[in-house]
């Protein structure tokens, strides 16, 4: 027979094992992030970084976004070339994109921005890790 202590050793080994693996299946039902592109012509670059980037940031901050490249060199790997400012930003699932761009703060922003230049911008649904 075993020992109390050995049984008891096994069945948190098996706990473990169990809450491990149930981990992973729950993670990998999980939604995919979002990926928001943003491809940005400027009209006016100096009114546009005073007066829409704070606002457009903290409205977009606010709800969860994490941003992963903004502004930076681009390169043409292939087709038109990419507009001159590109923002790229991820966010948790894409309803959450698209409540982020929807949202009341944003648009108040966003009509600010539309002033100073020209926003392309779309989400892309990633790939679930």
């Amino acid at each position: 027979m075993l020992a109390a202590s050995t049984k008891l050793g096994l069945g948190l080994l098996v706990g473990f094992g169990f809450g491990v693996g149930l981990t992973q299946i729950l993670h990998a039902q999980g939604k995919p992030p979002a990926y928001v592109i943003s491809e940005i012509e400027l009209t006016d670059p100096d009114a546009y970084a005073k007066d829409y980037v704070p606002l457009a940031n903290k409205a977009l901050a606010d709800v969860g976004q994490k941003r992963l490249v903004s502004g930076g060199k681009t390169v043409s790997l292939a087709g038109a070339p990419p507009a001159p400012r590109i923002v790229v930003s991820m966010f948790d699932s894409l309803e959450k994109a698209q409540a982020a761009y929807t949202s009341p703060a944003y648009l108040e922003a966003r009509k600010i921005g539309d002033k100073y230049g020209k926003l392309r911008i779309y989400a892309v649904e990633g790939i679930a890790q």
